[in-house]
């Protein structure tokens, strides 16, 4: 905003950067045009002629009302202010809806977005923007009005950013003009003393880039890049620039013959489609020679297919890996599993015969649109859509799980320092992964999140009484990382007592989990000394009774009743422990733990030996004559075609009905298959496995148990 307007930024982008191709907006002309005065009520003023042509371009039949009426007001109170570099003030507002609208914004958006400086630097305020206006438009100009420092001192900045923050969960368009915001105010930098370059250069790269990536807004975020690359690492910025410049001056340009090439298959597929040259911007090609040392000329960009379906990207992966030499381990798929942001795409490489690889990404032009713009190409998140027959808001796309757990926590940090800190913290954790709870639900915690983290997200402080958990149905410490795709069972302590530990502050890696530990020991610091250690919580979950049914899929074997068991103790209530998945005719024992409860475990389990060493006697237990089961089987194998299904075939044919199936994805080749299946008789089990073993490709098959601990 007003206090980061200065020139332009002394580090042009040259043929690849970001920026290339956004138009560079002429402030001095534009200037002049704001300061021709009023223009008559049905003529749109000549300064925002850039600004129309670009909204058109996505919106064709806009109406054009609010941009002029927006424009009228910003450019008369700001009128006498004046930037750093001695421009009229106006052609900031300008600037900035430019790049919202080249990006494809919605109307309101650009409307907020010429207005985003009136309540902050004029006298115009909140309730006559509203007014004029309307409610959503006051509720973005709102968001992104920075609170004053008169009243808030050093906390002025971290609490602007609480409360953009907490708006931005309501409405995500907040967040995309600040965005832009910083964007052009990084783009004019340059008359800023350099301390002061370096220290919003440090925001911008802590807070505002990693937000620009979560959102899904490439295009902001790859130019911003490389405007704090050049200010905070200038000679880093200059070597990657000559190497940049070096390859753009050669004959030969490798990417452009592989291009022709990949052109020429598709054309003989019959695949209509655009093949482009996407240069790579500053950042990408320095973290690229980082990593592979001197750069070949296909280092410098990679090759972007663009088609029209979705079905067309699968059909030139298949044409180039057919056709081509393909670097088969450069292969992700983000289209059957979108990144958090959003971002789809095939990622795949192919090699030349004189070892140039180059890297391809085959995506829609819709993709391709929302991965530029983000959450700027969804447009209005909140409206109906339009082949809604229903009045009712769709589900609004662009609240995900890391802007909900940002709100959540933020909510509980003490201070701005604890907020401001943690923030920069929790942005800087680069991939989010999903996990399965066993009611059907799922929790998007960030990657290297344990147990304890699963914990806070489900159950808020409530999670202070958690005792341990199952991870794909096995007893697991709370301190167990998780891995995308893990089904998650946390195990609920009943004990009023139960508190969380010192400890698990260890194994925390979210905000929230760390804030509310944090907080309820230091409430409770008579308590901190006298804790149990992790092993002896894990004896607990062994010992406690389930809180809530098991969910099907889970590890423990289980029955519609336990009938089958006969225990030497009248009265108690029989749980089979989920660790070692008894089943008909196993040899089995058991022990009393809290509740009148017996757990039943298979005698070679190595749980039964941890329970005699802690002095616990055994129970006397039996099966009784039900012989009907249900077990989880794990199943290991590499990888084929056709697979799942062969072996789904040779389960059913031994009469096993599969009551639930995990895959996971594949780890060099080899896969993990995880099966609960019910048996009409557990004698059938010994021929399932062998039945599951025969299989080609599989080359082991297991009872679900768990080893140690």
């Amino acid at each position: 905003m007003s206090a980061e307007a200065t020139n332009p930024a002394t580090p042009g982008p040259v043929a690849g950067s970001a920026a290339r191709w956004r138009a560079r907006i002429d402030l001095r002309r534009l200037g002049r045009a704001a300061l021709l005065g009023p223009t008559a009520r049905d003529r749109l003023p000549s300064a925002i002629s850039h600004v129309v042509d670009a909204h058109r371009a996505h919106y064709p039949g806009a109406d054009l009302e609010p941009l002029r009426r927006a424009y009228v007001l910003a450019e008369s109170s700001h009128r006498g202010q004046m930037r750093k570099s001695g421009e009229p003030y106006i052609t900031h507002p300008l600037a900035v809806t430019l790049i919202l609208a080249e990006l494809g914004a919605e109307t309101t958006t650009l409307t907020a977005s010429l207005l985003h400086d009136t309540v902050e630097d004029t006298d115009v305020t909140l309730d006559q923007v509203g007014e004029e206006f309307g409610a959503e438009v006051r509720y973005l100009v709102d968001g992104v009005t920075k609170l004053e420092k008169v009243d808030y001192g050093a906390a002025a900045e971290p609490e602007t950013f609480r409360k953009m923050l907490v708006a931005t969960g309501s409405d995500v368009r907040v967040m995309s003009i600040k965005l832009a915001d910083r964007l052009h105010n990084m783009r004019t930098l340059g008359v800023m003393r350099p301390e002061k370059q370096a220290r919003i250069a440090k925001v911008t790269r802590d807070v505002l880039i990693p937000l620009a990536e979560r959102l899904g807004v490439q295009a902001l975020k790859t130019e911003l890049e490389d405007l704090v690359f050049a200010i905070l690492h200038p000679e880093e910025y200059e070597y990657t620039r000559e190497l940049i410049v070096d390859n753009a001056s050669r004959a030969d340009d490798p990417l452009a013959d592989i291009a022709d090439e990949v052109r020429g298959v598709l054309r003989e597929a019959g695949i209509q489609a655009e093949v482009l040259i996407r240069p790579r911007h500053f950042v990408s090609v320095h973290r690229v020679a980082r990593k592979r040392g001197e750069l070949r000329g296909a280092d410098f960009g990679r090759l972007l297919v663009l088609v029209n379906e979705d079905a067309d990207c699968y059909g030139v992966l298949g044409e180039l890996h057919t056709c081509m030499t393909p670097v088969v381990s450069e292969f992700k798929d983000f289209i059957a599993v979108p990144k958090f942001n959003l971002y789809q795409s095939l990622h795949t490489a192919v090699a030349r015969a004189d070892g140039q690889v180059a890297e391809v990404l085959i995506r829609t032009y819709q993709m391709h649109k929302v991965a530029e713009a983000g959450v700027i190409a969804l447009g209005n998140p909140y409206a109906p859509a339009p082949d809604d027959p229903t009045d009712g808001e769709r589900v609004d796309p662009t609240r995900p799980g890391w802007l909900s757990r940002l709100l959540d926590w933020q909510e509980g940090a003490p201070d701005p320092d604890t907020f401001w800190s943690t923030l920069r913290e929790d942005l800087a954790q680069d991939r989010e992964i999903t996990v399965f709870r066993p009611d059907g639900g799922t929790l998007g915690l960030p990657e290297g999140a344990s147990c304890v983290d699963a914990a806070y997200a489900q159950y808020g402080e409530d999670a202070h009484a958690c005792i341990g958990a199952r991870v794909n149905g096995r007893l697991a410490t709370l301190s167990t990382v998780l891995r995308d795709g893990d089904t998650v069972q946390l195990l609920m302590g009943q004990d009023p007592a139960s508190e969380p530990s010192r400890e698990w502050l260890e194994h925390a890696h979210t905000p929230a989990a760390r804030i509310a530990i944090q907080r309820w020991l230091a409430a409770h610091p008579a308590h901190d000394d006298a804790q149990e250690s992790e092993p002896e919580r894990l004896l607990e979950i062994e010992e406690a009774p389930a809180t809530a049914p098991r969910p099907v899929g889970e590890g423990a074997a289980l029955r519609s009743t336990t009938d089958d068991i006969v225990v030497d103790r009248p009265g108690a209530t029989v749980r089979l422990a989920g660790c070692c998945t008894p089943v008909p005719p196993d040899e089995v024992t058991g022990f009393a733990v809290r509740g009148g409860v017996v757990t039943v475990h298979r005698v070679e389990c190595a749980a039964v030996e941890r329970m005699k060493s802690a002095g616990r006697p055994e129970v006397g237990v039996r099966w009784g004559d039900t012989t009907e089961c249900r077990v989880t089987l794990h199943a290991e194998s590499f990888g084929r075609p056709h697979l799942l299904a062969d072996l789904t075939e040779a389960m059913a044919l031994e009469g096993a009905e599969i009551v639930s199936a995990t895959v996971e994805p594949p780890t060099q080749q080899r896969v993990r298959h995880t099966y609960t299946v019910q048996l009409p008789d557990a004698a059938h089990l010994p021929a399932l496995m062998r039945a599951m073993r025969n299989v080609p490709g599989v080359y082991d098959v297991s009872r679900a148990q768990t080893s140690g601990a």
